[in-house]
């Protein structure tokens, strides 16, 4: 038997005792409501009614619990646990004082008395989720083991903002070096369509893109074998979403979490729409050694430059140094003097000039 057709006996039985109890008590007062005729009848009639319409409206329940059910377990999924225990400890703290206040309050007060307790409670029980999720992190660092132990480390990479991986960011690698110093704490989430993703660049008849997604399958085990607890596959997905990006910033948005990435695109998508984004090329930016302009450095020089006479070289982090006038020491390592720095959007640039020639100037 179907769920439907289950809810629908169940209704229609409800609608027939519902129909008898209000048809009983309307023909108690048969000059009220103006009813004529004998009282089976009414009482048959009532039933009927009612019946009849707890059975229509089956499928429709049905229907909406199912909704409701997904949409509940939906939420719920994209709720950090740490979320839902700190949360469930604030409600539970919320309730118990609702009672010990609503306890003493007499019954007989006029208008509110009924209802006055009631309202106590919802307003303590949501305060207290409210708080307890907010102090969330007090909570985890109250029950956190030193972090010299292994427990303790794991739990100092469950604890803390979740931070989700885009496909990028899990193919450039640098992410595991970075959790490997202990720099990054909490969950690292991987959405299933970012796995499937990276599952089917590896599976690509490319070379290139092969290799790609290997590197990435790769960088995932060596998280996993960094810390167990640290990387979560999240299955939720959002079917009528098609791009990955867009999945993202939703997933983001519904665990309030953090997307990691190297996509320049995504990071500027994702910061228009309100949600935080931390690119790793940013951080690796951020950790250049700093040049000021009259430092001294030394400067291999491998190709001309896109002005006249202009020559280029790279410093050991992959910085681009422009020497003007260093065309015609290509292939050679000469001192320069630092003329000015330009920080863009592609990185750090150091424009120079060879030492000699600043000194004759």
């Amino acid at each position: 038997m179907s769920v439907e057709r289950v809810a629908r006996i169940l209704l229609a039985v409800t609608g027939l005792i519902a129909g008898y109890q209000a048809t009983n008590a309307i023909i108690a007062h048969p000059a009220l409501f103006g009813l004529t005729g004998e009282p089976w009848r009414l009482l048959l009639i009532g039933s009927l009614l009612l019946g009849m319409v707890g059975y229509l409206l089956g499928p429709w329940l049905v229907r909406g619990i199912q909704a409701g059910s997904r949409w509940i377990s939906g939420t719920v999924q994209g709720i950090p646990t740490a979320d839902l225990l700190a949360g469930a400890v604030g409600l539970l703290i919320g309730l118990i004082l609702a009672l010990l206040i609503t306890l003493p309050l007499p019954d007989q007060i006029p208008l509110v008395g009924p209802y006055l307790p009631l309202a106590i409670t919802a307003i303590l029980g949501y305060t207290g989720w409210t708080v307890g999720v907010k102090k969330r992190e007090e909570l985890v660092q109250f029950f956190r083991l030193p972090a010299g132990t292994e427990r303790g480390r794991a739990r100092r990479f469950r604890s803390g903002t979740r931070k989700i991986l885009d496909t990028s960011v899990i193919i450039d690698g640098r992410i595991a070096d970075i959790c490997a110093t202990g720099f990054l704490e909490g969950p690292l989430v991987v959405p299933r369509f970012v796995l499937e993703e990276l599952q089917h660049i590896a599976d690509s008849s490319d070379v290139l893109k092969r290799n790609r997604g290997r590197r990435g399958l790769d960088v995932l085990q060596r998280l996993q074998e960094i810390a167990p607890a640290m990387v979560e596959v999240v299955e939720r997905d959002f079917p009528d979403l098609t791009e990955v990006d867009s999945k993202l910033i939703r997933l983001a948005k519904t665990m309030q979490a953090k997307i990691v990435t190297n996509d320049f695109n995504l990071n500027k998508v994702a910061e228009l729409q309100g949600v935080p984004v931390l690119n790793v090329n940013d951080l690796a930016n951020a950790l250049k050694p700093v040049v000021l302009p009259g430092e001294e450095m030394v400067v291999h020089v491998i190709r001309d430059g896109k002005e006249q006479g202009q020559g280029v070289g790279y410093l050991d982090d992959g910085t681009m140094i422009v020497v003007d006038g260093g065309r015609k020491h290509i292939g050679q390592s000469i001192e320069v003097l630092v003329t000015s720095v330009l920080q863009t959007s592609a990185g750090r640039m150091i424009f120079a000039r060879p030492k000699p020639l600043e000194k004759a100037l």
